[in-house]
């Protein structure tokens, strides 16, 4: 399992999404969820997987290559625009699907894959969508600034309290960290390190795009500061006024 979480704000996107790939207790890994497509001054697309790594790599590696259409081969190098990218994502689940679903199926192995597909394309506008295993989509809006794919209940909270659209970027980072952090305490199978990626509607390029590690000194910070905030909040709450400590 993994843990993957977008926000699409009025200033930016800021894209989150944990390493770990779980395979038994004894067969752990790192493997990137985080996806990159550019074209320096034309397009910047980022894409993350969560579910099976085997599934989502395969779509990752089509969207890369081409998958032909119309006569043509596509690629998120060549789709016109976001709301297109996410249409070519979603087919080339379902191609997967189509090819590897029996044989999957005939392992006792799900078809398990979610997406998260946000970016800007020069010209089209900057859009964030949620692709699930059927090929289908959503699209985040400002009533619905944010969305998450794998092990999300822990971190929604949060979110679901603060999160708005005016929200701003470096505000939006530490929301996704707390988010993420409350994840990694309560789900062994979400694991450090983390990849992060905040982008400027309009850049065609990251502000940032870092790798946080365990010893990472800012994520520190958010870990002890957010942990010592709930505990003066829950302090703060009065007792009821029917309770035997009132």
């Amino acid at each position: 399992m993994t843990y993957c979480v977008g926000l699409a704000l009025k200033d930016g996107l800021v894209l989150l999404s944990d390493t770990r790939t779980n395979a038994g207790v004894d067969n752990i890994s790192i493997f990137s969820k985080m996806h990159v497509f550019k074209i320096p001054g034309e397009r910047y697309l980022a894409l993350l997987t969560a579910g099976n790594l085997a599934v989502g790599q395969a779509v990752v590696n089509m969207l890369h290559e081409g998958i032909k259409t119309n006569e043509r081969v596509e690629t998120l190098y060549t789709v016109s625009s976001p709301f297109r990218a996410a249409q070519l994502a979603g087919e080339a689940v379902r191609r997967l699907f189509h090819t590897e679903g029996d044989a999957l199926k005939a392992q006792g192995v799900p078809f398990d894959v979610s997406i998260l597909l946000a970016g800007e394309i020069k010209g089209r506008g900057m859009r964030m969508f949620q692709i699930y295993s059927a090929g289908n989509f959503i699209e985040a809006t400002p009533d619905t600034p944010f969305l998450q794919i794998g092990e999300h209940k822990y971190g929604k909270p949060i979110l679901d309290r603060v999160v708005q659209y005016d929200t701003d970027l470096m505000d939006g980072v530490k929301l996704v960290l707390v988010s993420m952090d409350s994840t990694l305490r309560s789900n062994l199978t979400v694991g450090m390190p983390i990849d992060l990626l905040v982008y400027r509607r309009g850049a065609l390029a990251p502000d940032v795009k870092r790798r946080i590690t365990e010893d990472d000194r800012y994520f520190q910070t958010v870990r002890e500061r957010w942990g010592e905030a709930l505990r003066d909040a829950y302090r703060a709450i009065p007792y009821p006024d029917w309770s035997t400590g009132s």
